[in-house]
């Protein structure tokens, strides 16, 4: 009698073992699963942000260059127009458009150059 008690017993630890193994198996995969989930999260939304501020402030900056080139260029061609007195007049007149123009083709091709150089603009 003694002997089935203890049989008993082994059997029922037993089972309560398998079942505690179950449970702590589907605990650790739901764990696995979150811990992989909030892996991809940091590893795909924080750099995705980071790239968005990064083209946030490069279309803006951008933006300010192309508007100050612009602003520039009419400046030059203002300035060519009426501080050079009459040497410019007549049939002279079209040499500060052409001036003007050359100003912007050097300005484009810096820009290419540094654009086709690779820099980054020196961050990190």
């Amino acid at each position: 009698m003694l002997w089935r008690l203890r049989v008993n017993y082994r059997r029922r630890r037993s089972r309560v073992a398998e079942e505690q193994s179950k449970n702590g198996l589907i605990a650790d995969g739901r764990e696995l699963v979150e811990l992989l989930k909030d892996y991809a999260r940091q590893e795909t939304v924080g750099p995705l942000k980071g790239v968005g501020r990064y083209l946030a402030f490069g279309l803006a900056g951008s933006l300010l260059i192309a508007v100050a080139v612009v602003l520039l260029t009419l400046a030059l061609l203002r300035a060519l127009q009426t501080e050079t007195g009459s040497v410019f007049t007549g049939s002279l007149n079209w040499i500060p458009y052409l001036i003007t123009l050359l100003f912007v083709v050097l300005v484009a091709s810096l820009a290419t150059r540094a654009i086709l150089k690779g820099g980054d603009g020196g961050s990190q």
